[in-house]
């Protein structure tokens, strides 16, 4: 009889694993898998406690997370759906070619929805919610590039028509065209969020999410299951803001959250990890940061192979391959993969003798596998108390032809040859003839064919079409009464600073009857700086979970308390978070047919420069609400120095087309508009957004002028007249924010020590003069036989004597960008340079902006109308005490 016991270690440490592989697979069959996962964290519990040191990975291994056997059946009609995408497939692509051959040059992309397709239309098929006849419906970000896909299943379902794909980015062709992304300014019934700025889809969906939960416990809007879909490129993922607030999702326990992440591997000019695993990359990223991943890798027909696998080589196989190499087996033919993928190892070799090469080549990846997404979908949608991330590997152009299939160049490819137009036709089972393909033409089935019917059938299951964007709120009534009366009547002989009075007025919005539930406060961890921590009693900080621990400070009156019903959104510091939070916000009144009022307080210097983009982004998705830059000012924010004193974000708000920005003085101006602001944008429902800027500078507000609401909202007026209108050297002066004080010192050292009258304007909106005196120029260059139209800066210093002088707390730029509509030149102080930590004396004296350089300019513009002599500017120097050598602050 032969020995058969082990003869050496190998042996015996095979025998030992294959021992407690069996007892672990007995464990399975009669505890489940939550006894196995116990089981396991006591063993790596005890194996650590006996000084075994176990090498960290958040990885599972590179495979499928559902398994063949844990799948459901697909629900729907398997051929139906591949014809339908097949359709979808071709317009698409037919969309993005004729463009090109109409306007060289037009751009689109065809590859990114090329192997994103199978991902859309499952989700079209099966899983996105519209929001029909009453119902919640989804909220879903599609990728940006894959545009023409979106567009291509629109003109499917009958929303599109043909005329609009002709026109695909040719938007001022007769009978309108398309967008290039979306775009909600430009399609505002169809796009509901702009997504092609890479990586902010991906922060805005997070913290939409956190607001639809945000909605939901304070009761403004029922509980549902509604879901927010993002996707995304795993390219994309490079972009900061695509990660940076991934654990608020876990934190949160955002179960109506879903990640879907094409993973074709390929950034714009070449692997995305070339010599890594995006996808493990991306799987160890989430799963750390608390999300639920499912990785959909492999198609249908590996389950087989995998199962064959007894010795684990083929998944070891997979997971050694890097990406670049991975990338390199979609170009090449079969026998290219059977040598150098399954060829690693005999055993592998001899798994898949019984396939052709061109069957190993046609093996589909789980992203283009219907059954596989569905299944991974199916899983997110029922995950509880944690988001879903969905890794779906794909190939980037799958379909366009050997000349971009999974190659480099496939994100730019715009054109395909005849040939490859043909191949895609017979690729995807198109109708269409030889003679007639190579002009691309569109194809839609008859309305009574199955794929038509399919498609309108399933749609009306899922409760009408997406996206779809609907202004479902209605205008409210924005009369606030005396609400804002006392600001009206200054602070009388008080001292205050705008942000303080800005936090009482927001105080006072949300005790409102009527609009107090919709005011939404927003702050990034700065709330005691701007003096608001009285609101954490009053309403409250939203928290899901409610507050589960004793703050430190419980026993003070202004405690920090977190509240599951909470208004305040205190996102920590984070200014895109916060930005992301007031996006939300914003654009509930679409989205969720509520008329929200968010006001997103921050410091003004990590305000514009620091999340334009998403300023931008917000812009362009009609967002409402008042943005706030709060210790603004170059010099008004003293002791800070460079990093954080503001002189430049009203020039940077100048671009947006739509954003309303003002620079007030006094807590009157600060009340008209605001209120101004409540009555545009959600009674008169104009979409548009306001920035303001706050100072944390303390002085009197004086009483609102009679008639200066008027100038306060154009943008300027006359805010102290001087008191002596009758001298012979005459000066008007423009203020703005703190800076406006100075003028009126000013006015008070001119008309006492030179006997120049000067009337003091506050102006409060470079931007408004600015954007009325180009509406006006434009209008009369287009309509030369018309009465002039006069912008209103003109029309109020038409009359005005003297010379003009402007001072403010940022960029000469701002004031200089009227200059052309006043009678006179404007001599314009700014803030041009770097700040500096000091006390604001010093700062204005630094940056010439104070009184003395104000009645300094007045002097030297008096003296080049000739109208004082040098020698008077020259003592005014000196009686001043201004250092005629000082550093030029604009550059040093």
């Amino acid at each position: 009889m032969r020995n058969t016991a082990p003869t050496d270690a190998a042996q015996l440490e095979a025998l030992e694993t294959r021992e407690w592989l069996d007892s672990l697979d007995d464990v399975l069959k009669h505890g489940g898998p939550a006894r196995v996962g116990t089981l396991l964290r006591e063993l790596g519990i005890h194996a650590q406690k006996s000084g075994v040191r176990l090498p960290f990975t958040a990885n599972t291994p590179y495979i499928n997370t559902i398994n063949g056997d844990e799948q459901v059946p697909y629900p729907g009609s398997r051929e139906i759906e591949r014809r339908i995408k097949s359709i979808v497939r071709w317009n698409a692509m037919a969309m993005v070619v004729r463009a090109n051959k109409l306007e060289d040059g037009i751009g689109g992309h065809i590859s990114t929805f090329a192997s994103s397709a199978t991902l859309y239309e499952v989700g079209y098929n099966h899983f996105f919610r519209g929001r029909d006849n009453g119902n919640e419906g989804d909220v879903i970000y599609f990728q940006g590039h894959g545009s023409p896909g979106i567009y291509a299943r629109a003109f499917l379902e009958g929303r599109l028509d043909q005329e609009q794909l002709i026109n695909f980015r040719r938007e001022f062709n007769p009978g309108g065209g398309l967008s290039s992304y979306p775009h909600p300014w430009l399609m505002p019934n169809f796009w509901e969020f702009p997504t092609v700025s890479m990586g902010l889809g991906p922060i805005m969906a997070i913290y939409q999410a956190r607001f639809n939960r945000y909605l939901e416990d304070r009761g403004l809007k029922p509980k549902t299951d509604a879901k927010v879909w993002a996707f995304l490129g795993d390219g994309e993922t490079d972009e900061p803001e695509s990660l940076g607030a991934i654990t608020l999702a876990s934190r949160e326990k955002l179960d109506n959250l879903i990640f879907v992440i094409n993973c074709n591997l390929q950034r714009l000019d070449g692997p995305v990890r070339g010599n890594g695993q995006i996808i493990q990359e991306l799987e160890a990223i989430f799963r750390g940061a608390g999300w639920n991943v499912i990785k959909c890798i492999w198609g249908s027909e590996w389950d087989e192979l995998l199962e064959k696998d007894h010795e684990g080589l083929l998944v070891k196989r997979m997971g050694e391959v890097v990406d670049g190499e991975y990338q390199k087996y979609a170009v090449e033919n079969g026998a290219y993969v059977r040598k150098h993928f399954w060829g690693a190892h005999p055993r592998l070799l001899d798994m898949v003798k019984h396939l052709s090469d061109e069957q190993l080549k046609k093996l589909t990846l789980g992203g283009h596998d219907p059954t596989k997404v569905y299944n991974a979908y199916k899983k997110a949608t029922e995950t509880k108390d944690m988001p879903t991330l969905v890794l779906a590997r794909t190939i980037k152009g799958y379909g366009v032809g050997e000349s971009g299939e999974g190659k480099n160049i496939t994100h730019q490819q715009k054109k395909l040859n005849e040939d490859e137009i043909k191949a895609f036709r017979t690729r995807f089972g198109i109708p269409i003839s030889d003679e007639e393909v190579t002009k691309a033409p569109f194809y839609r089935p008859a309305p009574e064919s199955a794929e038509m019917q399919y498609v309108q059938e399933r749609r009306a299951a899922l409760n009408g079409p997406v996206p779809k964007r609907q202004v479902r709120a209605t205008p409210i009534d924005a009369e606030l009464g005396d609400t804002f009366e006392e600001f009206h009547k200054g602070t009388e002989a008080r001292k205050a600073s705008t942000t303080m009075v800005f936090v009482r007025m927001l105080s006072k919005l949300l005790r409102d009857e009527k609009i107090g539930k919709f005011v939404v406060p927003i702050v990034p961890d700065e709330a005691r700086t701007f003096g608001m921590e009285a609101l954490f009693r009053q309403v409250g900080i939203y928290a899901h979970a409610g507050q589960l621990y004793e703050p430190v400070d419980r026993d003070t009156l202004l405690y920090y308390k977190e509240a599951e019903d909470g208004q305040i959104l205190e996102e920590g510091i984070n200014e895109a978070g916060s930005m992301s939070s007031f996006i939300a916000a914003g654009t509930a009144y679409a989205t969720h047919g509520i008329n929200m009022i968010p006001f997103f307080i921050f410091y003004s210097m990590f305000g514009f420069q620091r999340v334009g983009d998403l300023i931008w982004a917000g812009a362009d998705m009609r967002m409402k609400g008042f943005v706030l830059g709060g210790t603004a000012g170059r010099t008004t924010l003293n002791g800070e120095g460079l990093q954080h004193e503001d002189g430049q974000s009203h020039v940077l708000a100048l671009p947006v087309p739509n954003c309303q920005s003002y620079d007030p003085a006094f807590a009157y101006e600060l009340a008209v508009i605001i209120e101004d602001g409540i009555k545009r944008m959600y009674r008169d429902q104009e979409d548009i957004f306001y920035y303001m800027t706050l100072m944390n500078e303390n002085y009197e507000h004086p009483p609102m002028p009679d008639g200066s609401k008027d100038g306060i909202l154009k943008g300027m007026y006359v805010c102290k007249p001087t008191g002596k209108p009758k001298a012979k050297l005459r000066a008007q002066l423009f203020g703005s924010g703190t800076i406006l004080l100075q003028a009126l010192e000013a006015q008070q050292i001119l008309e006492e020590k030179y006997d120049v009258g000067a009337d003091v304007w506050s102006v409060t909106s470079y931007v408004n003069l600015y954007r009325d005196g180009n509406a006006c120029e434009r209008w009369n260059r287009l309509h030369p036989m018309e009465k002039p139209r006069v912008p209103y800066v003109t029309q109020v210093t038409k009359d005005a004597p003297g010379v003009f002088v402007s001072a403010s707390d940022y960029l000469k730029v701002l004031p200089d960008s009227i200059d052309r509509w006043l009678p006179k030149t404007l001599h314009a102080l700014g803030t041009d340079g770097f700040g500096r930590s000091d006390s604001r004396e010093a700062l204005r004296n630094f940056f010439e902006v104070d009184a003395r350089f104000i009645v300094l300019s007045t002097l030297y513009g008096l003296m080049q109308e000739k109208q004082v002599a040098p020698e008077v500017v020259a003592k005014a120097i000196a009686d001043l005490g201004i250092d005629s050598e000082k550093l030029n602050p604009a550059i040093s």
